[in-house]
């Protein structure tokens, strides 16, 4: 019997398959690690081949695990949102290697089009800002810098997409398409209509017949061709991984708010069927699409957050796993005054500043590996109040705050968000709601459920709560020596 929901979950450092049953219990999966390429400092690859040869993999893994392809009723996809692939429609080959939603080198000429008076029109219209965060001037860049996109594109052979469409293409042998949730990341997107669109195509002198088809997030989207899996499977739900957490929260209703605590960190507050405005610098974003219609949300990004964990451990070595840092954070009574501020890849919200360099204050011969480990975890509360005093200027305070990805499984961060926050933080059982978030929408996609409501219903988990316990003056001191680090940044 088709029951299982096969989800590829497509992050920024590993993909994985997973495997997910109607009333969300959790089967298996198969991972493996994404190769990072650096070659110039703000500048991040993926090898798009890489990802499609290892995605697959993982995949037949999953699909072995589960018993064979009959077992699997439908696929899901979610992926690091904005990184951009460019391949060539007719050998379905990439043109040149992925650059990822980190990458910073378009900085000049978003400040070049910010300078030009722009960027409050295209925030009128999609929702975002003039970051190299977004897709759109990535796009651009590899027309203008790589011959083999250019050629393609004067060939009119030149296809564009974030990694969902370039997956959808070669799961289904051709079909080039995105959801909504994904391409309204790209700065060249309206959030109010269906589609690209041609004015802001012409603003980022990206050509419109490169770009896919924009569709639903759940629904018949496509089909995986019988030859990768043994039997043709239908793709019924796809979202950007923010979008998808948001979903697998089951933050269905106007109001309702999740963090993401991952490579980076995000938040999303739903908004309903209105289309958000900020003031405050955040981002309006497509939740989802059914049907044709759009439930929006409000977002806050901030670049860096596991990463700044790993970079912890992988490059300066003072961590064995990233899991030492909820023991190191308890051994001592506070952080002897460290404070990080973890702008490694620039600033993002509220303060969107791509040039601004990590910061690390407080610094004395009393610190030790303790106190940079604690500063780290502090580090994420400090990042995610800014949001919050954001979020309630634009008229979206949260009452609560829903948690989820591999940082928010430290318990010690979870009570400090509570904490610095001054309000209850939830967190689900299964931490992996990007995942879940997928396998509902395919599971409403396919039929399993009559609805997304109902799916998120029957498939969310038991939650933990943390509520906070701090005094008020000690989270004044700390938010004090957070805006006097970040003033250095």
């Amino acid at each position: 019997m088709s029951e299982l929901i096969l989800v590829l979950d497509e992050g920024t450092t590993s993909t994985r398959a997973m495997l997910f049953g109607p009333d969300g219990t959790f089967h298996g999966s198969a991972q493996q690690e994404l190769t990072q390429h650096y070659p110039r400092s703000g500048w991040v690859e993926h090898d798009a081949a890489e990802i499609w040869e290892r995605t697959l993999a993982c995949a037949r893994e999953a699909v072995e695990k589960a018993g064979g392809a009959d077992r699997i009723a439908a696929i899901g996809i979610t992926n690091q949102r904005e990184t951009v692939v460019a391949w060539d429609k007719a050998s379905g080959e990439p043109l040149a290697r992925a650059i990822v939603w980190q990458d910073r080198r378009t900085a000049d000429a978003c400040e070049r089009m910010r300078a030009g008076g722009h960027e409050r029109e295209v925030q009128r219209r999609t929702g975002l800002l003039l970051d190299p965060y977004f897709s759109g001037t990535k796009m651009r860049w590899m027309l203008d810098h790589e011959p083999a996109v250019r050629s393609a594109a004067e060939a009119g052979r030149l296809a564009f997409g974030t990694i969902e469409s370039w997956l959808v293409y070669k799961l289904t042998g051709g079909e080039h398409l995105s959801d909504a949730s994904n391409a309204s990341r790209t700065l060249l997107m309206e959030l109010g209509r269906p589609g690209f669109d041609e004015g802001l195509c012409d603003l980022f002198d990206v050509p419109h017949g490169t770009l896919p088809e924009v569709v639903d997030n759940a629904g018949e989207l496509g089909k995986a061709s019988a030859e990768w899996f043994g039997r043709a499977i239908p793709v019924t739900g796809m979202a950007g991984d923010q979008q998808s957490a948001t979903i697998g929260q089951a933050c269905l209703e106007p109001g309702q708010t999740k963090a993401t605590y991952g490579t980076g960190a995000f938040i999303l507050t739903n908004k309903g069927r209105e289309i958000p405005r900020s003031e405050h610098r955040l981002l309006g974003t497509v939740l989802y699409q059914l049907g044709g219609e759009r439930t929006y949300a409000i977002e806050g990004s901030v670049f860096v957050a596991g990463s700044l964990v790993q970079w912890l451990r992988d490059s300066l070595g003072i961590l064995e796993v990233a899991s030492q840092t909820e023991e190191l954070a308890r051994s001592i009574e506070d952080s002897g005054g460290v404070v990080i501020v973890p702008a490694l890849t620039g600033l993002g919200a509220p303060h969107w500043r791509a040039e601004a360099r990590g910061v690390v204050t407080g610094l004395s011969f009393a610190s030790g590996k303790a106190e940079l480990a604690r500063a780290a975890l502090e580090a994420m509360a400090h990042q995610t109040h800014d949001l919050a005093e954001a979020f309630a200027a634009d008229g979206a305070r949260w009452e609560t705050l829903r948690i989820d990805g591999g940082m928010s499984a430290n318990d010690w961060m979870a009570q400090d968000l509570a904490n610095m926050l001054d309000l209850t933080v939830e967190r689900p059982g299964f931490v992996e709601t990007t995942a879940l978030g997928a396998a509902m929408l395919a599971a409403a996609g396919v039929g399993l459920h009559p609805d997304l409501a109902s799916a998120a219903s029957a498939m969310r988990g038991e939650l933990s709560r943390f509520e906070p316990d701090m005094d008020d003056d000690v989270r004044t001191a700390r938010l004090e020596a957070w805006r006097e680090a970040l003033a250095a940044a």
